[in-house]
This record gives structure tokens, C-alpha cells and sequence, in this order.
């Protein structure tokens, strides 16, 4: 036990830039006092046949930290929970070692089922802020979950899920970095460009073959093409757009404005 809180106390120093002396980080973290009265009610838990004084410690400890850890979850040594407002981690939650959980996640169940109902995270995974983890599932070791991710399947190891549903979006055998959890690709963007990329290749095609069996309708619609667009470009009539990927809204939303 002893030595498991001293592992908990020294990977904030570890993961949090912000951790300047010991007195801070005892006092001014709540992921930390959270975890403390955590193993306290966890061994009340399993060692008393009364199970009001861990559910009151539990309780005590959501009040003064925002963070509502079940008594009975498994929690390895090492986790971190960075600032921690709005967590929650329900009974037959397991989480493996050095873990690290931001703001907002939820760790749940899916129904009012008996028995393990909670996920069960492997070692050093990254919990993004807002992400929610439902069900008796199983998240392999090294895998990331995106901010805002709901996930309801399993997940192997060395993943990165991102979306809602989550989905799978990288997957390698090399270590998870804790703190890169805000660097993930951006799988509906990719796949926007994509398709009006292939848009515009499609309407240019369609131009080419009205323009080679009819040149005077052709040149029509070139016109008219043009004239739709005068509000937001001068277009020659001479030169038939092909698709609108010059729209300003388009354009900001593929920068990156609209995702």
C-alpha cells in the first residue's frame, strides 16, 4: 500500500509540467486526494461487511474533489488523474498501471446488469478529456483514446481511438506518450477532402464530355456555373468552374474552421 501511494504521488512530477514542489501537489490536486481516499474505501471495502463507510468515503472524496471513483474499482499503481473535475469510474471498473485519465471521462455501464459491467483498461493508456468508456469491455495496454470518444468495444493494444462511435484510427507497436493525447488524426477531415477532391474530379469529367459531344451547351453552362458565383469571385465566362472548392465556407472549413 505505501509503496503503491508513493508511486501515485511521484508520477505527477512525471506528467505534469505544472508540479513544482511536493506541498503543491499534495494539497492543490485533487486526481491525487482522490486516489488516496480511493485505497482507503477499497480496503474498507473488502475488509468490513459494512459497506455504508466506503460508500461515505467515497462520497466525502467526491464532494471535495469533483471526482466519484466507486469503491469497489481496481485501480493499479501509478494512475494519474489530471484535474479531474466530473470523472467517474464506476464499481467494477479495473484500471491498469500507470493509466492516465483527464477531465470529464466517464469509465461506466451500459445497463442495470449484475456482475462486471465496467471496462477494464490495460497499462498506460491516456483517457482524453470528455471521453466516455461504456460497458464491460477491454482496452489493450498503450492505447489512446481521443477527447470526447465514446467507446463501446473492445480495443487492442498500441490503438488510438477517436469519434463516436470510437473507432480505430492508428495502430503501432511503439509506446504511447502520455501527454500527446491532443495530437490525433483527424479521420472525418481526411475523408471530407477526399470526397470533394473526387467532386470536383467528377464534375471537371463531366464538363470534358459535354464539351466534346455538345460545344454550344457546353459553353451554356460554363456561363451559367460563372454567373452562380459572382457573389464570391469575378469568374471569366470563358472559364467554366468545375466544382466549388473556391467557396470561402469550403475553403475554411477544410483549413480546418469547420472541423
Amino acid at each position: 500500500m505505501i509503496s503503491t501511494l508513493i508511486t501515485d504521488f511521484r508520477i505527477i512530477f512525471e506528467r505534469d509540467p505544472a508540479a513544482r514542489n511536493w506541498l503543491e501537489v499534495l494539497f492543490c490536486y485533487p486526481g491525487l486526494q482522490a486516489l488516496l481516499l480511493h485505497r482507503l474505501a477499497h480496503w474498507l471495502h473488502h475488509s468490513i461487511m459494512i459497506p455504508f463507510i466506503p460508500r461515505l468515503i467515497s462520497h466525502i472524496a467526491r464532494f471535495l474533489t469533483g471526482i466519484e471513483i466507486h469503491p469497489g474499482a481496481v485501480i493499479g499503481r501509478g494512475v494519474f488523474i489530471d484535474h479531474g473535475m466530473g470523472v467517474v469510474i464506476g464499481e467494477t471498473a479495473i484500471i491498469g498501471d500507470y493509466t492516465l485519465i483527464y477531465q470529464g471521462v466517464t469509465l461506466g455501464g451500459t445497463g442495470k446488469e449484475c456482475g462486471k459491467r465496467h471496462p477494464t483498461l490495460g497499462e498506460n493508456v491516456v483517457v482524453g478529456a470528455g471521453a466516455k468508456v461504456l460497458g464491460n469491455i477491454q482496452i489493450g495496454n498503450n492505447v489512446r483514446i481521443g477527447a470526447g470518444s465514446v467507446v463501446l468495444r473492445d480495443v487492442p493494444a498500441d490503438c488510438t481511438v477517436v469519434g463516436i462511435p470510437g473507432r480505430i484510427v492508428y495502430r503501432s507497436g511503439v509506446r504511447v506518450e502520455p501527454l500527446e493525447h491532443g495530437r490525433l488524426p483527424d479521420a472525418e477531415a481526411r475523408v471530407i477532402r477526399a470526397l470533394v477532391e473526387r467532386i470536383d474530379e467528377l464534375e471537371k469529367l463531366v464538363q470534358q464530355i459535354q464539351a466534346q459531344k455538345h460545344p454550344s451547351v457546353a459553353s451554356l453552362i460554363g456561363a451559367h456555373v460563372s454567373h452562380s458565383h459572382v457573389l464570391t469571385h469575378e469568374v471569366s465566362l470563358a472559364e467554366p468552374r468545375s466544382c466549388l472548392l473556391e467557396n470561402k465556407v469550403i475553403e475554411e472549413f477544410l483549413d480546418g474552421s469547420g472541423i
